[in-house]
């Protein structure tokens, strides 16, 4: 597995790894659209003070599947070996059908077990996190 400062993903939010390796298993920890190296997110449009006033759903899943993508080559996996996909969306109403758009584009050829759950909030100002599992040679 690639090591943090030399990963192409931006760097966790906590001290905990991208990705752990069990087996043949490889879990990944949630997994959001920030950008390495960026302080803005993909999608997200911040008042002078700091607060979301509003997110583009869409840019923020192309950015955290691009993100995940990234994780898993950099662990030694692919996108076509994900296995289960847990979605945390803090707007389900808003935001489940474009969600579930693009996830259908991504997810065209590979389609692993899915879980979507609403939640009140992130850790940090996104709309949207994937936790994966996926398989390693």
């Amino acid at each position: 597995m690639t090591k943090p400062d030399e990963s192409r993903a931006p760097k966790p939010v906590g001290a905990y790894p991208h990705a752990r390796r069990v087996g043949n298993l490889l879990f990944l920890s949630g997994i959001g659209p920030r950008v390495r190296g960026q302080r803005e997110i993909p999608g997200v449009t911040c008042s002078k003070d700091g607060r979301v006033i509003a997110h583009d759903i869409e840019a923020q899943c192309r950015s955290v599947f691009d993100n995940v993508r990234t994780v898993l080559e950099e662990s030694g996996s692919t996108w076509e070996r994900l296995i289960d996909v847990t979605v945390f969306l803090t707007n389900m109403t808003d935001d489940f059908d474009t969600f579930n758009a693009v996830y259908a584009e991504y997810f065209s050829t590979n389609q692993p077990c899915r879980t979507t759950v609403e939640v009140s909030r992130l850790p940090t100002p996104i709309a949207i996190e994937l936790k994966c599992v996926a398989t390693v040679d």
